[in-house]
């Protein structure tokens, strides 16, 4: 056909093309017809009113498709039927087998199929339903076995159909590193395998076998090193193993074999991220978008790196991005809040928060951040409810209580304060820091001996700790007795 397209003869090529579809659709019809005429048959021999003869190859034919197109329990009549015509039909037997199986029959199909091998001991489904009777039976071990003798016996392309075939009744039955040595023993064979290094690469992500990843591909690479996927899976495994940088090195040849590879640029941008480059995965994730559908969750990587480079405004429009496809997700206006208290925009948080609990009024950590945007605009009684309501669900979690109260502080409610400092010592496991605060809060009552009292114990559990709540009252160091308090712990400090 193509000499017509070189010789610009259009409108024959054209012709020839209708005549050829002409005469597929003919032969379709025919085919049609003569199987429309052996179902009627075989319903005839089915209900009882013929005893006319079908072939073999019919009976396969007709019981492939009353399992696709009407129902297994059919089916499975069908291959009785036909055995009673082909009796020592080892492929009918193997049908048998599979409906036996899929009825968790295993004893039964294990008979069937040494009823099978008697007549055809080179069958790799016969093998392949074998493997899934005994591990329907529990008997993992006979599996196994029944593994390695197939190994032996099939070679090339028929061993790896049967390991690929594999990998799915292994996955079935949860034995997942099972699914990667079929996966590892097929790129033994074949090292340029398609279906297997797409699996594979989630297979080593699944079971945490990076290590061998390595080697396997590796050894590919060695002999194919223009292999892009080898390449991808080389990378991902890398990243398995948190070595980013050579991740993004196995990612770079993977792209520079194939600059259309969209997951390599995709993967490689995480790696960037996970090395704090953020410019860089910036780069590779606005490819990935070049060369695929946008999805909500590169846009999103893309906002978190403008983030992480202090950038708000790039970062909520990616964000945005993000939300135009994915409109309930409460992360993403999570996310956007954050970008605003960045820049202290106490108000537009609030908006984008209270979003974010629209889809998910669950998250207390959308309620921390609601609560400090109001007290950070001063909206004290609002803002003392939603960490209420955070300590009341959290009552172990030190931040809940932190800013509970803090916020109290800031309120002036001191009493409050000194009080919840005490409850929040006791849920959380004695945590040094609410004894500091309830010393703050106590100083700020005017409860100065008291005050003195929590606070020693307080520095002695952890001297630290002063600083980071210094914040509450820096005016409290000009106290001639808390710096005397200070002085003698940074001797004894010293001394230690």
């Amino acid at each position: 056909m193509n000499e017509y397209i070189l010789l610009g003869n259009w409108e024959y090529k054209l012709t020839l093309d209708d005549k050829f579809s002409t005469m597929a659709e003919e032969n379709y019809s025919e085919d049609k017809k003569m199987f429309d005429d052996w179902l009627k048959m075989y319903e005839e021999i089915r209900s009882g009113k013929s005893s006319a003869f079908l072939d073999e190859d019919v009976f396969l034919d007709i019981i492939e498709y009353l399992d696709e197109t009407q129902s297994v329990k059919k089916a499975a009549e069908a291959t009785e039927i036909a055995l009673t015509y082909y009796p020592f039909s080892s492929s009918l037997l193997v049908k048998k087998a599979d409906y036996q199986i899929l009825d968790r029959k295993f004893d039964e199909a294990l008979i069937t199929l040494e009823h099978a091998e008697a007549f055809d001991n080179h069958d790799v489904n016969n093998t392949i339903l074998k493997i899934d009777a005994y591990l329907g039976l529990q008997k993992e071990e006979d599996a196994f076995q029944e593994m390695e003798n197939a190994l032996r016996k099939f070679e090339g392309e028929e061993c790896v159909d049967m390991l690929l075939e594999l990998t799915d009744v292994f996955d079935d039955y949860e034995i997942f590193e099972k699914v990667f040595d079929c996966l590892k023993l097929i790129l033994d064979i074949e090292p340029n395998n398609e279906e297997a290094l797409y699996k594979i690469c989630f297979w080593t992500d699944f079971t945490g076998r990076n290590e061998e990843s390595i080697t396997i591909h590796h050894k590919i690479i060695d002999a194919y090193p223009y292999n892009e996927l080898a390449w991808f899976n080389l990378g991902a495994a890398y990243q398995g193993l948190k070595l980013y940088e050579k991740a993004v090195d196995a990612y770079k040849y993977a792209v520079a074999i194939n600059e259309k590879f969209d997951y390599a640029y995709r993967n490689m941008g995480d790696a960037f991220m996970r090395l704090r480059k953020y410019k860089e995965a910036i780069d590779v994730l606005k490819k990935s978008l070049e060369l695929s559908r946008p999805e909500s969750v590169i846009y999103e990587a893309i906002g978190y790196c403008y983030h992480k480079m202090n950038n708000g405004e790039h970062a909520r429009y990616y964000y945005r991005k993000a939300v135009h496809l994915s409109p309930t997700e409460s992360k993403l206006y999570y996310k956007i809040a954050l970008t605003y208290m960045d820049e202290m925009q106490w108000q537009q948080a609030l908006k984008s928060i209270d979003t974010a609990l629209t889809f998910n009024q669950t998250s207390y950590e959308y309620e921390l951040v609601k609560g400090e945007c109001l007290m950070n605009m001063e909206e004290y009684a609002e803002a003392i409810h939603v960490f209420g309501v955070v300590v009341k669900h959290r009552p172990k979690s030190m931040t809940g209580w932190a800013y509970l109260i803090r916020c109290l502080y800031y309120a002036e409610d001191y009493v409050s304060a000194a009080e919840q400092s005490l409850n929040a010592y006791e849920n959380t496991g004695d945590k040094p820091l609410f004894l500091f605060y309830h010393a703050f809060a106590l100083f700020a009552t005017g409860d100065m001996e008291d005050a003195l009292i929590y606070l020693e114990s307080a520095l002695h559990q952890s001297p630290r700790l002063f600083k980071k709540v210094l914040e509450l009252n820096p005016f409290i160091l000009q106290n001639h007795r808390v710096v005397d308090l200070l002085t003698q712990f940074r001797k004894i400090s010293k001394k230690q």
